[in-house]
C-alpha cells in the first residue's frame, strides 16, 4: 500500500510498479472514439512516454498501445496509486507551506471514489470532467506542491505541470488552464482528438480545479431552483404534493434526490446506470428505487394524495417514464407532474452523457464505440421522442425548464421541435433555469459560496456553519425584501444542513450569498482560525456557476439580452482579477455544464489560515470575484443588478462603476421611422 510520502515522491521508476490495469469494483469512463491516423497514434504515444526515461520505453510503449487502442486514451493505470484517494487532514501532507497542502488534499477529494464519477479515469463528474488527462500527472503534480516555497507558482498546462516557477509571497501557489484552444478549433471532435493526443484537457469547471465537494456543492443549488420555480411557476414555496419529474444521478445530478426532498415535493429521477443509482441509495440521498413504471406511477399518486417528500430513483430511460406519464394523461386526464427538466450529461451526448431509449445501458456503451455513427442517429432520435412528450404534458399544464446541461440545445440540433417563435439565439421553447428562476439572484450579487475545513473533523464543520448562519442573521435585517428572502432561505438552509448529512468527501459546506456576505462570512471563519475555534486552515471557493465565473450563452449569461451573450471578457477577467487580489489558486477553462466550445469560467481557492494577510486577500478578492459580475450584468440591463451594483458603490467609495442610462422607446420609434423613410426613398 502506497502512502502520502510515497505519492508525493515523483515518478515510481525504480522499479516500476505492477500494472494492474482497470479495477473491477468501481465505474469506469465509457470507452473514447477519437479516430485517430496511424499518424496520430504514434505521436499520442510519444507525448505519453516523453513523461518517462528511454530505459523504461519498451516496457511502457505497448500497454500504453494498448490503453490508447482499447480505450481511446492513455491514463497510465499502471501509475494509479493504490493509496486509498480521499481528502486528509491538511498536517499529513509533506509539505514547505500548507497552501500547497491545501492544494493536494482538495485534489485527492475530486479523485475520492466515493466523490469522482469515475476515480480510475480521473474523472469528477459528467461524464468527461478531467482532474488531469493520467496519473503521472497526478503524480507529478502532488511532487511539486510538496516541494513548493511561498515564493514559487506552479503552472498547469491542461492536466500538465509545466513546472515550478519563481513569483513572490503574494503570488497565487497555482495558475491552471484546461483547454485553452483556439476559437477556430474548439469542435467537440477536436477536443475528442487533442485529449487523446494528451495535449489538451476537458476540466468542467470544478474538477479540473480541484474544487469539487461532493454532490452537496449541487443540493443547494438545486433546491433553491426548485423552491424559487415553485415560487414563480406555481406561485408558491410549499411544494408538498407536487411532482417535480427530471432525470441522471451520477456527478452533478446525483443532487437532484436529496434537494427535491429538502425543498418540499415528491421526485422522480430516472437513471440507466444501476452504480450510481445504487450509489446514492446507499448514501440515504434516494429513499426510495424501483425499475418498475407501475410503481413509479403508484408512487407517484400516493405521495401526492398523502404529501409527502419523497425522492425516487428509476432504474430505466427518462424517455420511457415521460411516455408513461403522458399515457396516464391521455387516459385519465391526470397531470402527475408539476415541474420537469434534465440532468443528463448531455454537454457530451455521444460519449456516455446521454443514453438513447431504443438501447439497453451495456448496448448504448457497446454501440458508442463501435458504430458511433449510427449511435449519433440513435440519441438523436431519442432526443425528439423525449421532446415530445414532454412538449404534450407542457401543453396540459407542466412546467418544464432547461438545466444548462445543454439539453435544449442538442435538442435543437437533432431536429426537436424546441424553437421559440422570434426567440433570440438563446431562447428556446423552454427557458433556463437562469433565464427565469436563478439570473435575478445572481445579479443581486447571490451565488455559491463554499468551504473546506481542512482538519476533517466534523466538529469544525459544525463551528463554521454556526458562523455562516449568524453572521446572515446579523446581516439580513436590513437588506432590501427580495435580498432579505434569499437570506431566509440560505439561513434556513445552513441552520438544518447537519441533520441532512451531505458531506461526501472533505468536511465541506455551501450556501447562495452576496457580496457583502461572502465577505463577511470569510473573515469570520478567519478570525476562528486564528482564535482555534477551528482547529486547521479553512479552503474557501465557489461554483463557477456564479454571478461572474462564467460566461455561458447557453447557461450562466443566458439572460443576457445586449447582444454581448457570446463574448468571454467576464469570465478571463473574473481569474485575472482573482489571481493578483490574493487567490491562491486560479483557473480558466474552456467548457463547463454545457460542453466544450461553449463556455469560458475562470475559478479560484483561497486559504484561510488565520493571519491578518489571510483577511486582507479574502476582503480584496472577494469583494471584486462579486461585483465584476454584477457590474457586467447591470451594463446588459438587468434592474437587479443596477440596484445592486448602486448600494455597492455607496458602500465602498473606492469602487466606481460605469452604469447604463436608461434609453427610451421613442428613439426606437424614431429610428423605425427614419428607417422606413429612407428605404422608400432609396426605392423611388
Amino acid at each position: 500500500m502506497s502512502t502520502l510520502k510515497e505519492i508525493c515522491s515523483g515518478l515510481p521508476l525504480n522499479p516500476l510498479p505492477p500494472n494492474r490495469g482497470r479495477y473491477p469494483n468501481v465505474p469506469h469512463a465509457p470507452i473514447r472514439t477519437p479516430n485517430l491516423t496511424a499518424e496520430e497514434e504514434r505521436l499520442a504515444l510519444r507525448n505519453a512516454l516523453r513523461y518517462f526515461p528511454p530505459s523504461h520505453h519498451a516496457t511502457l510503449a505497448p500497454e500504453f498501445a494498448q490503453e490508447l487502442r482499447q480505450y481511446g486514451h492513455i491514463y497510465m493505470y499502471r501509475f494509479c496509486p493504490t493509496l486509498r484517494m480521499r481528502a486528509y487532514p491538511i498536517d499529513q501532507y509533506p509539505c514547505h507551506t500548507r497552501q500547497a497542502a491545501a492544494m493536494m488534499l482538495m485534489i485527492m477529494n475530486n479523485l475520492d471514489p466515493a466523490v469522482a464519477q469515475f476515480p480510475q479515469e480521473l474523472v469528477t463528474y459528467g461524464g468527461n470532467g478531467q482532474v488531469f488527462s493520467n496519473w503521472a500527472q497526478f503524480r507529478l503534480v502532488m511532487h511539486y506542491l510538496s516541494e513548493m516555497t511561498e515564493e514559487q507558482t506552479l503552472v498547469m498546462y491542461s492536466g500538465h505541470p509545466m513546472g515550478l516557477f519563481p513569483s513572490l509571497p503574494s503570488s497565487p501557489r497555482a495558475i491552471i488552464t484546461n483547454g485553452m484552444v483556439i476559437p477556430n478549433y474548439s469542435s467537440r471532435d477536436q477536443y475528442e482528438k487533442m485529449f487523446a493526443l494528451g495535449v489538451s484537457m476537458y476540466g468542467q469547471m470544478t474538477a479540473g480545479s480541484y474544487c469539487y465537494i461532493g454532490p452537496q456543492g449541487i443540493v443547494h443549488g438545486t433546491m433553491l431552483t426548485v423552491l424559487n420555480a415553485g415560487r414563480r411557476y406555481l406561485g408558491s414555496d410549499d411544494l408538498r404534493g407536487r411532482v417535480f419529474v427530471t432525470s441522471g444521478l451520477g456527478g452533478m445530478s446525483g443532487a437532484q434526490a436529496k434537494a427535491a426532498v429538502i425543498a418540499g415535493c415528491v421526485s422522480v429521477i430516472a437513471e440507466v446506470d444501476e452504480a450510481p443509482l445504487r450509489k446514492r441509495h446507499e448514501q440515504g440521498w434516494l429513499m426510495e428505487v424501483t425499475s418498475s413504471l407501475d410503481q413509479c406511477i403508484k408512487r407517484i399518486r400516493e405521495a401526492k394524495s398523502a404529501k409527502t417528500p419523497l425522492s425516487l430513483g428509476y432504474h430505466g430511460n427518462v424517455v420511457d417514464l415521460w411516455e408513461r406519464i403522458l399515457l396516464e394523461f391521455e387516459r385519465t386526464g391526470e397531470l402527475l407532474v408539476d415541474l420537469g427538466s434534465d440532468q443528463t450529461s448531455l454537454h457530451n451526448p455521444y460519449n456516455g452523457g446521454y443514453y438513447p431509449v431504443q438501447l439497453s445501458f451495456h448496448q448504448a456503451n457497446q454501440f458508442m464505440s463501435t458504430d458511433p455513427d449510427r449511435f449519433r442517429n440513435v440519441v438523436q432520435e431519442s432526443l425528439r421522442r423525449q421532446i415530445k412528450a414532454i412538449n404534450k404534458l407542457a401543453d396540459a399544464g407542466m412546467h418544464f425548464w432547461d438545466y444548462g446541461n445543454a439539453f435544449l440545445l442538442e435538442a435543437q440540433r437533432a431536429g426537436a421541435e424546441v424553437q421559440k417563435v422570434g426567440g433570440g439565439a438563446t431562447e428556446f421553447r423552454y427557458p433556463s433555469y437562469v433565464q427565469h428562476i436563478m439570473g435575478d439572484i445572481f445579479s443581486l450579487g447571490f451565488g455559491p459560496f463554499r468551504w473546506v475545513c481542512t482538519s476533517g473533523d466534523p466538529r469544525d464543520l459544525a463551528v463554521t456553519d454556526n458562523i455562516a448562519a449568524t453572521v446572515l442573521e446579523e446581516m439580513s435585517a436590513n437588506v432590501p425584501d427580495r435580498v432579505k428572502q434569499q437570506y431566509n432561505d440560505n439561513i434556513h438552509w445552513i441552520r438544518e444542513a447537519g441533520k441532512h448529512k451531505m458531506v461526501v468527501g472533505s468536511q465541506a459546506r455551501i450556501l447562495y450569498s452576496d457580496q457583502k456576505g461572502r465577505v463577511s462570512i470569510a473573515l469570520a471563519i478567519n478570525q476562528a482560525v486564528a482564535d482555534g475555534n477551528v482547529s486547521a486552515p479553512v479552503v474557501i471557493s465557489r461554483d463557477h456557476h456564479d454571478v461572474s465565473g462564467t460566461d455561458s450563452p447557453f447557461r450562466e449569461t443566458s439572460n443576457v439580452y445586449d447582444g454581448s451573450v457570446f463574448c468571454a471578457d467576464m469570465a478571463v477577467q473574473n481569474f485575472v482579477g482573482d489571481a493578483f487580489r490574493g487567490a491562491t489558486w486560479v483557473a480558466l477553462h474552456n467548457g463547463g455544464g454545457v460542453g466544450w466550445g461553449e463556455v469560458i469560467n475562470g475559478g479560484f481557492g483561497l486559504v484561510l489560515d488565520g493571519s491578518d494577510e489571510a483577511a486582507k486577500r479574502a476582503r480584496l478578492m472577494l469583494n471584486w470575484d462579486v461585483s465584476n459580475g454584477v457590474a457586467r450584468r447591470c451594463w446588459s440591463g438587468n434592474s437587479n443588478a443596477y440596484e445592486t451594483i448602486q448600494r455597492t458603490m455607496e458602500e465602498n467609495r473606492q469602487l466606481h462603476v460605469t452604469m447604463p442610462f436608461p434609453v427610451l422607446l421613442r428613439c426606437f420609434i424614431y429610428f423605425k421611422c427614419m428607417y422606413s423613410l429612407f428605404s422608400n426613398l432609396y426605392t423611388l
